[in-house]
């Protein structure tokens, strides 16, 4: 059937459009790689990946987008042309708590985009070991879930690394029912990890309340099984069931639809400040009377507002404990390093992990 000649002329403008973005996207990449030039002759061991940067052109984009294309997708786009570019440098390597199709690794493509290298490893050590040993460019590990709260391992592993905290990303969790049957009744077991399981026990409780449910390391290892298993579903990501070829028996299945977990990008250096940073501390505070009044006290008479504040056993003293707080404001500022310096006078020990861009 023969187009009508209306649809035909918007087809061809539209075409002449996408020649003209492919030949500006590779006149931008010819300056990304002189940047790239520059760096390296300025410092051999230069980040390329500049967070600040980012948030500007982003933003930027976001001010002047007049419409109707959204500035969601806006930000998507230019996340891939970003990391596209970067990758003519060379690939960036990102080491992640894995496998495969996990919300970690969803929030490494949402934070450096497809074009990046992804090198999942077994558990939190090992990512903050390739990262302390050169091996990557950065690392990504959870630190909490806004349903199941904190990951101590994440938190322990501070105590003794050296790592900056370089960024942070916020991963919307919404779980999927996943398999290759092809309806629910058909449905005989279920697997996932056990917090994705205790994030939608409400649902599955009314609508599979027959059904085994089985515990497994991770999502992906769930989606995994489920691959050669027809008879079973997977409680794991979209992208879970895109890797192994599952499809999708019922979407957002979570219980709390405001479920996000928040990851921390760990890196050997600092991210320059953006104006919109966030900081966060490891300290201990001494055994007294009023011994955590005192450390709250300096943030607030300093107007630095603490948006998180997370005790942990210390591991070296009984009853000893480590506090890890995040406030608002980079080390740079005049009133974060007040109340830090104030803080540090009450404490036995203060460790700054690092300033870094809140996310947007």
């Amino acid at each position: 059937m023969k187009e009508p000649k209306p649809l035909q002329g918007h087809r061809q403008e539209i075409d002449k459009i996408d020649d003209e973005i492919l030949r500006l996207l590779n006149q931008r990449a010819q300056h990304v790689i002189e940047i790239g030039k520059l760096k390296k002759a300025a410092d051999t061991q230069a980040v390329l990946h500049t967070p600040a940067r980012e948030a500007e052109i982003f933003e930027r984009l976001s001010k002047n987008n007049a419409g109707p294309f959204p500035n969601d997708a806006l930000q998507a786009v230019y996340r891939e042309i970003m990391s596209g570019s970067l990758s003519l440098e060379g690939p960036l390597k990102v080491a992640y708590l894995g496998p495969r199709a996990t919300f970690t690794h969803l929030a490494c493509i949402q934070k450096f985009g497809s074009s990046a290298q992804y090198l999942p490893m077994t558990s939190i050590k090992e990512v903050f070991n390739e990262v302390e040993r050169a091996r990557v460019d950065f690392g990504v590990v959870p630190i909490e879930n806004s349903t199941e709260g904190v990951v101590n391992h994440t938190l322990d592993m501070f105590i003794d690394s050296n790592l900056q905290i370089y960024g942070e990303v916020l991963q919307e969790v919404s779980h999927n029912l996943l398999s290759k049957a092809d309806s629910l009744p058909s449905v005989k077991k279920i697997y996932s990890h056990p917090h994705a399981i205790a994030q939608c026990r409400q649902w599955l409780e009314t609508n599979l309340a027959s059904v085994p449910v089985s515990e497994v390391h991770s999502t992906a290892r769930a989606a995994e099984i489920c691959a050669e298993d027809h008879s079973a579903a997977a409680i794991a990501s979209e992208l879970a069931g895109q890797i192994y070829g599952l499809k999708v028996l019922k979407a957002h299945i979570e219980d709390n639809l405001n479920n996000y977990t928040r990851f921390l990008i760990l890196s050997v250096k600092a991210p320059e400040r953006t104006g919109k940073d966030k900081t966060s501390v490891m300290l201990s505070v001494k055994d007294k009377v009023g011994a955590l009044y005192d450390l709250l006290r300096p943030f607030a008479s300093n107007g630095v507002n603490m948006t998180k504040i997370e005790s942990r056993p210390s591991r070296r003293k009984a009853w000893e404990y480590l506090f890890f707080v995040d406030v608002e404001g980079h080390l740079d500022e005049d009133r974060v390093k007040r109340a830090l310096a104030e803080v540090k006078s009450r404490c036995l020990f203060l460790k700054v992990l690092g300033s870094y861009p809140a996310h947007t």
